[in-house]
This record gives structure tokens, C-alpha cells and sequence, in this order.
């Protein structure tokens, strides 16, 4: 089974992931945005300009990855990646499905209040360093009300644990207890942004 975790930048895609995965005893987080840095970093400059979703080799190595992976993973595969057009969205996720894979696709869903408090509490710099993101809020939110519809998790007043919870129910999955402590759980979640600033 793959869990695809949607959402606009800055919705928590990457910490529910993650903690998603601390509960999960045979999973794996796939970042398919490794695959947009990969080819970056091994093609010309003018080749890798602007948003690398727009790269059709990114499309197509992340589909095929994600179902080689599933064909040879017995486990769950978790997957935080915005994606928004919905063509993209066909290419990746309705070929996997079309193949026979499980994909249980979630939105992190909240309004641009919300999403801007969180960019700026993740940046020590302001929202200046997250323009991308930013600039983005409203063509994902867009997106997610007229094109990509599959199932909203609205996150305004969430946790990230009653996030998680509500992806396991939803899946029908059963999670480990979380019997860390708090500190633990602010600890991990911080490591995880560390380990994920590009």
C-alpha cells in the first residue's frame, strides 16, 4: 500500500510523514523530491530551471519507482509530496492505481491563514526564504477545491498526532502506541525538519 500525503507547502506533509512512520513498523518515507534534486544535480542548468514537477523524467522515474518498490516492499510506503496539477496527478498516482497498486491519497488541508503561520514558524528567516511556498498557497488551495478532490484531512485545528490517527483510520491500518514523551516527540519532529531543509 502506498499513503500519498498531499498538501499545500508548509501543511505538515513531511512531519505526518514521518510520524506516521515512527508507528508504523513496516514502512518506508519515499521523497520523490530526491528524484528533482537528482536530476538537478546531473543535467544542465538550462534543462532544470523552474519547478522540476514540470520535468517529465521526474514524473516518470517517481512512477516508476514508487511501483517497483510496491512490487517488491511488502510494507507500507508513505509519500509527502504537494501535487497539484492534475495531468501530474494522472501520470503518477492513476497509472499506479490503474497497475493494481493501493494508494491511499490525503490532503492536508487548511486555509492560508493557517498555512503562512506555519511557513513563518518554520523559518527563522520569515517568510521571505519560503517564496515558493508562499507564492504557492493559493494555486495548491485552488487545486485542491476544483481539481484534486480525494480525501481532506483538515489540519486548522489539528495535531499532528490526531492527523496521524485519522490517516491510520481511514487507511485501516493499525498504529504501534506512542508511548514517547514530549520532549521526545518535539525532539523527533525537530530532527525531522533539520534532516529535510534544502
Amino acid at each position: 500500500m502506498i499513503i500519498w500525503i498531499n498538501g499545500a507547502f508548509g501543511s505538515g506533509k513531511t512531519t505526518t510523514a514521518f510520524e506516521l512512520h515512527r508507528r508504523l513498523e513496516n514502512s518506508f518515507v519515499y521523497d520523490p523530491e530526491n528524484v528533482g534534486y537528482f536530476i538537478r544535480k546531473n543535467a544542465p542548468q538550462n534543462f532544470s530551471k523552474g519547478d522540476f514537477q514540470d520535468i517529465l523524467l521526474w514524473r516518470e522515474m517517481n512512477y516508476k519507482i514508487l511501483k517497483l518498490i510496491s512490487s517488491e516492499y511488502d510494507g507500507i510506503i508513505i509519500v509527502p509530496m504537494t501535487l497539484v496539477n492534475p495531468d501530474y496527478y494522472g501520470e503518477i498516482i492513476d497509472k499506479l492505481i490503474g497497475d493494481g497498486v493501493e494508494v491511499k491519497h490525503f490532503i492536508l488541508y487548511a486555509d492560508r491563514a493557517t498555512i503562512l503561520k506555519r511557513l513563518k514558524s518554520r523559518s527563522p528567516f520569515g517568510l521571505r526564504s519560503e517564496s515558493f511556498a508562499v507564492n504557492s498557497i493559493d494555486r495548491c488551495i485552488y487545486s485542491f477545491d476544483n481539481h484534486i478532490k480525494d480525501v481532506k484531512i483538515i489540519t486548522d485545528d489539528k495535531k499532528i498526532g490526531e492527523v496521524v490517527d485519522e490517516i491510520a483510520q481511514k487507511s485501516d491500518i493499525k498504529l504501534t502506541a506512542d508511548n514517547r514523551s514530549g520532549i521526545k516527540k518535539i525532539f523527533d519532529r525537530v530532527g525531522t525538519f533539520i534532516n529535510h531543509i534544502r
